[in-house]
Formats: C-alpha cells, structure tokens, sequence
C-alpha cells in the first residue's frame, strides 16, 4: 500500500482548528468596515440574501476547490501546484497558480500591515483616553495628524509585521494553531461584549433597521456586483493562504472512543463562510447603533473606523472601555488575517532549505520594505503619483483588482478542468453524488463566469476612476476603492 503523504510542516490538531484559522484569514477589515455599510447601502437583508447566494454559487466552490488542492499537494502553494500538475500528467506551467497566489498575499501583506497597524495606534490612544469629549473636528484632524507623521506609521507599521511574522516563525502549531486559538475566541467574545453594549443604546433598533431591514429596490447590477466581489474577497481566495491552511489539514481525526473519522472539506468550507458573514453583521450591530444614537453620518471606509466611531466612544458613557475593546477587536481580526498571508511564502521558502524562523524573517523584512512605500504614500510620498494613483494605490490595485482574481479563476479552471476527476472525487470524498456533481458544475461554468465578469468590472471601475482606486474621498479617506474588490482593505 502506498504510504499517505503528510505535510512537511505539520498538521492542525482538529477540523475546528483548521476552521479557526481559516476563519481568522478571511475575517478582516473590510468585515468591519465595508461590509456592515454595503449591506445596509444596498437594501439590507435583501442584500445579505444575494451575498449569501453568491457565497453558495462562488466563493464556496471555488474555496472547496483550493482547499481541495492544498490538501492533496500538502505543501505550499507553488510545490503543491507543481505536484498537482505532474499527477495530472500537464505542464508544471500551472504551478504558475501557486506563485501568483504567494506572490499575492505577500503584496498584500506589505499594505496591509501599514493600514492594519493603525488600529495599534488607536488601542494604545483609545486606551488613553485619547478620545474622551473630542470633537467632530479634532477627530478629523487627529486621524489626518496621524497619516501624516511617517515616523509613528513607520514604527506601527514594523511592530504589527514584528507580531505577524513572529506568528509564522514558530510553524504551525506553535505558532498559527495557537494563534488562532486565542485570537478568534477573543475576537468572537469581544464582538458578543459589543453587540450587548450596543443594544443597551437608543440607536439600536435604527442600526438593526439599517442592516437588515428587506429593501429590494435596491438591488441593482451594481448590488450584484459588489456582492460578487465581497464573496470572493471575503474568504481570502486565489491568495494563498486557503490552499497553504489547506495543505495543513488533516484527512482523518480520531473521536473520543478512538475511532476515525474523515474530515470534511464542504462542511468545514460552509462553516467557514457561515462564520465570516456572523462576524461581518456582528460588527454592523455593534457600530451602527452607536453611529445613530450620536446623530453621526454612516459611511465605509477607515473614515468610518478612525474618525467617526472614536466620535462616538468619545460622547457615550463608558466609550473609553467599549472604545478601547473595539480597537483590540480591530487588531485581533487584522492580526489574524496578516499571518496567513505571510504563511504561503515562508512555507515555500522553509521547503527551499531555509529554517523556519529565517525563513519568515525574510519574508517579514521584504514585506515591511515594500510596506514602507505604501506608509509614504499617505504623507510625504503622498503628490507623488504614477498609473493608477499612489505607490500604495499601484500595490493595491495590482494584487486586488489583478492578481487575486485571475487567481481564483485559474483554481476553479485546474480543479473543474485540469485535475483528475478521480482525484478530486477522492479528496472530497462527498458521500452524495448529486452534491458533488453540483459542486463541478459550478466549479467548471458559474464560478469562473462570475469571477470573469468581477474582472472586468472591476479593471473598468478603476481604470475609468479619474484619480485612481484608491483616491482620497470628501473626508480624505484613503483606502476607498471605486471598484467592488474592496475587501480585507485588501
């Protein structure tokens, strides 16, 4: 019998590990800041219900397809489509899939970690007592002082890429498995606390109303499409890090009575997407109410996150505690996404040769040295554009708008197309036939047609924006893309 491989860099503990973690991947900033605003933008729970179709007919399939591959490969993403294609006796050029989708949660870690690292700063001042009676004006100013001191960005910038690849330095379980163990419970308790917070205040039900409330004259293509595009970024696809938290998922666990039982990827897959849409409305229920009770104006973006909610923290009773357990929530969601995108590169590298702690020091300090451009964008790089916008613009829409998607399509293409059916059927191990031939039809047509046409549309809203994707709103709001692919800021 020929032996089972397993990975080289271990294997989480449990299913609801491997959940956890990639929970902790997709749940990130646009879960908190741009999700809760579209829903209600685009007629609340009927919004919800069309993102929830297009989570069910695209980013499910297309995450039980990386999944799938990651955990056949075993390796990371670049060794694992290599492998993948000489099983499927074709090209190794397919393991091109494998370093656009490394190549792009390493782009994205470098921004990401300049734009995460600012909710550090907002602890430490919430903490303070920093925003305690401030003013609609001074907290304007305060966040644009901030983006425009290069010195204090810079130094949150290296301390959240310290923590992130301090993470991966330790390996799988000593480090990302016991993360995720206490960053998403702390995440998830924190969110409860918020939400029981935030039903005690007269803009409750308004915040509720605004959510959830069926507007279906709302849903227009656009809806569709900005539904289209949170589904697929919601879940971290064609980045990476799906199919490297793939590859350490175990085939098989052992219950109590030691008896084995097979993991399955659907259902952890459905779980996972059930938790993030949780969070993401969770947040909305936590923010909204107090938007509304201090009479403040709803909007997405970190202008909503940095300038507004520290408003209303700022006016209410016991806004320093709540307001500083926001930020910390903030952190946890942000922390926990950027070290799964670190993981597939320093996975790579780790099979190269390198030991684990080098490994992920390299990566970390090429990622910070990119990220650095992406902090002067916002201050003394800040007139200095090219193509479509800032340094930081460039990075972003190159790995957002580009890479991502032209990743996730060529997934659903090898895994539906390329990949042997008698692999797939047997990594899936679906118990019902009907199901799994569902899943290959939507794999192999709907996914990748829904995928093309987020592509387009959202190459087209960028290109066609005068000033760039990532231009500078009425309220100076950086990071506020014109196209739907706006996700974890990602």
């Amino acid at each position: 019998m020929k032996k089972e491989y397993k990975p080289v860099h271990g294997m989480w503990t449990s299913r609801w590990v491997f959940i956890l973690a990639a929970t902790g991947s997709a749940v990130g900033l646009g879960n908190i800041w741009r999700f809760p605003y579209i829903t209600g933008e685009y007629g609340g729970g009927a919004f919800v219900v069309l993102y929830l179709l297009c989570i069910a007919l695209m980013g499910i399939p297309i995450m039980v397809a990386e999944v799938m591959l990651g955990r056949r490969g075993g390796l990371s993403p670049i060794h694992t489509m290599s492998k993948l294609a000489e099983q499927s006796k074709v090209t190794r050029r397919w393991a091109g899939i494998g370093y656009l989708g490394a190549l792009s949660g390493f782009l994205i870690l470098s921004f990401y970690s300049a734009v995460a690292s600012w909710a550090l700063i907002y602890v430490w001042e919430a903490a303070q007592g920093v925003f305690q009676g401030i003013t609609a004006v001074q907290s304007k100013a305060h966040y644009e002082d901030m983006l425009a001191n290069p010195w204090l960005l810079l130094g949150s910038h290296t301390l959240f890429m310290v923590i992130t690849m301090g993470v991966v330095a330790l390996g799988v379980k000593q480090g990302l498995e016991r993360a995720v163990r206490v960053l998403m419970p702390v995440l998830f308790a924190l969110l409860v606390v918020l939400i029981g917070y935030a039903s005690t205040t007269p803009g409750f039900a308004e915040g509720v109303g605004f959510l959830f409330a069926f507007d279906f004259s709302k849903l227009s293509g656009e809806a569709v499409i900005v539904a289209l595009g949170q589904a697929f970024f919601t879940l971290s696809l064609g980045m990476g890090a799906i199919m490297a938290y793939g590859a350490y998922m175990p085939r098989e666990i052992k219950d109590k009575s030691g008896r084995s039982r097979p993991v399955s990827i659907v259902s952890s897959v459905i779980t996972i997407a059930v938790l993030d849409t949780l969070v993401a409305l969770g947040a909305g229920l936590a923010m909204f109410p107090l938007l509304f009770t201090g009479g403040l104006e709803v909007g997405q973006g970190p202008g909503m996150m940095f300038v507004t909610l520290p408003l209303a923290f700022g006016q209410m009773p016991g806004g320093l505690l709540f307001g500083t357990l926001f930020f910390v929530l903030v952190v946890c969601a942000a922390w926990s996404s950027s070290i799964s995108l670190g993981e597939p590169m320093a996975a790579w590298l780790v099979e190269r040769g390198l030991g684990r702690g080098t490994a992920a020091l390299a990566v970390g300090l090429a990622a910070w040295l990119l990220g650095v451009g992406s902090v002067l964008s916002f201050n003394v790089w800040k007139e200095h554009e090219f193509l479509v916008g800032t340094f930081f613009d460039n990075i972003e829409f190159l790995s957002t708008s580009v890479m991502l998607p032209l990743g996730g399509l060529l997934i659903a293409i090898f895994a539906g197309w390329v990949m042997k059916e008698t692999h797939a059927r047997k990594e899936l191990a679906m118990k019902s036939f009907p199901l799994y031939l569902i899943w290959r039809a939507l794999v192999r047509v709907v996914s990748p047609t829904a995928v093309i046409a987020l592509f387009i549309y959202s190459l087209w809203s960028v290109l066609a924006a005068d000033d760039g994707s990532a231009e500078a709103g009425a309220d100076g709001d950086p990071v506020e893309q014109t196209a739907p692919a706006d996700q974890e800021t990602r």
